[in-house]
């Protein structure tokens, strides 16, 4: 195997024994801890048991709350439950997501008895699905064991057959349609992955085309829900679509007039207003003019160092640096001195 890869594939393993939520947004909800028991039945709740946050030993302050995600005005955990998953506790991803909060939350307050402070809280925040709720937590304990157990194993599969090995094993212990529910973000963000690289590979097409396709792809994953996930991702969205090759090679061969209304109508359709397309023309003229000055720094910099060498040509480029560069020339000088060329790296139209 690669080794330069296994670091990377270990990385990944060990993610999803550390969360069972592994989701396209941009910020995606945390495993819990290290200290976590191995997969096992949970322990029973002694009859009548009540957890409140003033009886609780440790409790997180204020700050801590915030930063875990356990804040609640009326300092009561089960309120808090309540009111921040009661609408759709019924819902597995719902269940999962509240489940990994409490199981961080209740790990760093008790590492050896966590488990039993938990389900007593679930038994009296939702005591009508408190039978559900255990199983689900088994489900989610048996789930990161299998995958520490086989991570060696997982890390030397190709991509599809990992993929693969992990699903069949998602639906053996949560059955097929809870684990699709739990994991629907995964499920989504690969069939728009997928997509892409089909757009990506159209012959002839060209920059409208593929994106007509792009929303296409879109509409058909999040169905009635589209235009609102596009509303709240349309800057993840339209990056991912810049990405592909075949976009950034049909800008790239575009008069400069034409590139700029191709990535003003590309923007349009993933909805951006008139004042953003406004502000996004002014960087793109930004960047633009930062690029042509860097093209013209690199010539004149190339000649100098077929001239000149040792401390003359240090002295040569200080000052063609400074009278480039102005404020920015000391960190362009220390970014050369480390080996990095901003203006040798591949210009993206619409991305840098």
């Amino acid at each position: 195997m690669n080794r330069r890869k296994a670091p990377l594939l270990l990385a990944f393993v060990l993610l999803l024994a550390g969360s069972a939520l592994l989701v396209f947004k941009a910020r995606p909800e945390a495993g819990p801890s290290q200290e976590a028991a191995p997969a096992r039945a949970p322990a029973p709740v002694a009859p009548g048991a009540q957890v409140r946050v003033d009886q609780t030993p440790g409790f997180p302050t204020e700050e801590e709350q915030r930063a875990s995600g356990l804040e609640r005005p009326e300092k009561d955990l089960v309120s808090y439950l309540r009111s921040h998953y009661g609408a759709r506790i019924r819902d597995p991803h719902m269940q999962m997501r509240m489940l990994e909060q409490l199981m961080r939350h209740f790990q760093k307050l008790n590492p050896g008895g966590w488990e039993a402070d938990l389900l007593a809280v679930l038994k009296q925040a939702f005591p009508e699905l408190y039978d559900e709720l255990v199983q689900r937590l088994r489900q989610r304990l048996d789930y990161e064991s299998w995958v520490k157990e086989h991570h060696a194993e997982l890390q030397d599969k190709p991509d599809a057959e990992r993929r693969a090995a992990v699903w069949e094993e998602r639906h053996r212990l949560f059955g097929k349609e809870v684990a699709e529910k739990i994991w629907v973000a995964e499920l989504r963000n690969t069939a728009v992955a997928d997509a892409l690289k089909s757009i990506d590979a159209l012959p002839g097409a060209s920059v409208s085309d593929r994106m007509a396709q792009y929303k296409q792809s879109l509409e058909k994953t999040y169905g009635e829900k589209s235009q609102a996930y596009v509303q709240a991702h349309q800057q993840e969205l339209m990056n991912r679509f810049l990405d592909l090759g075949s976009v950034q090679k049909d800008l790239g061969t575009m008069p400069p007039e034409q590139r700029a209304q191709n990535l003003r109508t590309l923007r349009k359709e993933m909805g951006l207003d008139e004042q953003a397309l406004q502000r996004w023309e002014e960087l793109d003229r930004v960047r633009d003019a930062r690029w042509e000055t860097g093209s013209q720094y690199m010539s004149e910099r190339e000649a100098l160092a077929q001239q000149y060498s040792g401390p003359e040509l240090e002295a040569r480029l200080t000052e063609l640096r400074a009278r480039y560069f102005s404020d920015e020339a000391q960190t362009v000088a220390e970014e050369e001195q480390s080996g990095f060329f901003r203006y040798t790296r591949p210009r993206q139209w619409g991305r840098n």
